[in-house]
């Protein structure tokens, strides 16, 4: 069942690794098909996964397909499913410089283009709450504001979209615009983005890529 989906799934924990946004294990994917979620499973390497390993539950966390045992923060990541309607996967990691903006910052403001496009603005920091608690999703539920990403102080990060590949363009473009402000704030206070200009670069983001064949 969802073999393909899977796929996409294992593909998008090894680019986090690969891009330094996750550790050996650590963090979680998933993805909403219908009714159904996927989500990888606990304590398991990205590049050791099988379809196999990948778990499908329900919207209520019942498992329909898999022997493993799924990811401790899935209520978390349930409550974000079925709070968020036009959410379809959810992305968690522990990406150090945006965590570190966390520490420091309640916001990281919009500074860059690539972090609107991928994010649609300014990123919030939640409130610390623990790996493997409803928490998690409660908070990152109350802080998104309509964006694509949330830090979670202390902790790490959790980037949602309408797609898996969404989702991932939102955690990779917010670490490094998060690099990025971490630098030059050292450096001089940063300058915000005008209020119109982040309008226009979350727009403009929406026709980044391929056209499907035939249109």
């Amino acid at each position: 069942m969802y073999e393909a989906q899977k796929r996409e799934i294992i593909e998008a924990g090894i680019k986090l690794h690969d891009y330094r946004l996750i550790s050996l294990s650590g963090g979680n994917v998933s993805l909403r098909i219908g009714d159904h979620v996927l989500v990888t499973p606990s304590g398991m390497m990205y590049q050791d996964l099988c379809e196999d390993d990948i778990i499908v539950m329900d919207l209520t966390g019942r498992i329909i397909e898999g022997s493993r045992r799924p990811s401790v923060d899935s209520p978390a990541i349930l409550h974000i499913l079925n709070e968020i309607e036009d959410v379809n996967a959810v992305i968690h990691t522990h990406q150090v410089f945006a965590t570190a903006v966390g520490l420091i910052a309640d916001t990281l403001p919009a500074v860059v283009t690539t972090l609107v496009n991928a994010t649609l603005g300014a990123v919030n920091v939640a409130p610390f709450s623990s790996s493997a608690s409803l928490d998690m999703g409660v908070a990152a539920v109350q802080h998104l504001g309509g964006k694509r990403a949330v830090i979670l102080k202390q902790h790490g990060v959790i980037t949602v979209g309408p797609t898996l590949k969404d989702a991932l363009y939102a955690a990779v473009y917010l670490e490094d615009a998060a690099k990025t402000y971490l630098i030059a704030s050292a450096i001089h206070p940063v300058d915000e983005m005008d209020a119109a200009d982040v309008l226009v670069a979350a727009d403009s983001f929406k026709d980044y890529g391929q056209m499907a064949p035939g249109h």
